[in-house]
């Protein structure tokens, strides 16, 4: 399986990190494309103390990454923009209200805006974890635009009932969600069973 992550401006980069190291480390992903909005780079530098757009990857997963591929959200003539490019879908955690609107709207005019309107093209997964509140009617209105088009909106809200102990917690049963959704089940992952 291969597929494409994105981040963008928006708050919550312990949760990217959590879903790049999850993706990485799993044995059914083949390639993962890893793109960093501008915006991003400092929410990466004020939420982790992650600077630089250079060797991002490598510094996010802690070690050199063995499957994931880094791309700049200027280059969009990547392959992942291309729907003859074949992939498995696409996860954008987490997604900002300027790139849901860029996606909602067809502007593709970034590598990650484009890479996910293929993805909606070719009638693929794409996974918008979007990350703001409240929401405004613009917002809505984007996400309602979006999930017509095929997209799914998945909003970064965490479990409490699996009693997490720390944020690390939080996101990695978050990114366990999402990876279910997608077709990647993770064996660390709490499922609820309350009749147990």
């Amino acid at each position: 399986m291969e597929l494409t992550l994105a981040i963008t401006g928006a708050s919550g980069a312990l949760f990217a990190r959590a879903m790049l190291r999850a993706l990485e480390a799993d044995d059914r992903v083949s390639r993962i494309h890893f793109i960093a909005s501008e915006n991003s780079l400092r929410v990466l530098a004020e939420e982790l103390s992650i600077s630089g757009r250079n060797s991002l990857a490598e510094k996010l997963l802690g070690t050199e990454p063995k499957k994931t591929i880094q791309h700049t959200d200027e280059n969009i003539g990547a392959s992942i923009a291309s729907g003859s490019h074949p992939s498995a879908g696409m996860i954008v955690l987490p997604c900002s209200m300027g790139t849901l609107a860029s996606i909602a709207n067809g502007l593709a005019n970034t590598l990650i805006a484009r890479a996910a309107d293929v993805t909606l093209k070719e009638r693929r997964p794409l996974i918008l974890c979007v990350r703001e509140t409240p929401f405004n009617r613009i917002h809505l209105r984007n996400m309602t635009l979006a999930a017509e088009a095929g997209a799914v909106i998945f909003p970064v809200i965490p479990t409490f009932y699996n009693h997490p102990t720390n944020t690390e917690e939080m996101a990695q049963q978050f990114v366990n969600r999402v990876l279910a959704h997608i077709g990647l089940p993770q064996p660390n992952a709490y499922i609820w069973k309350p009749d147990e």
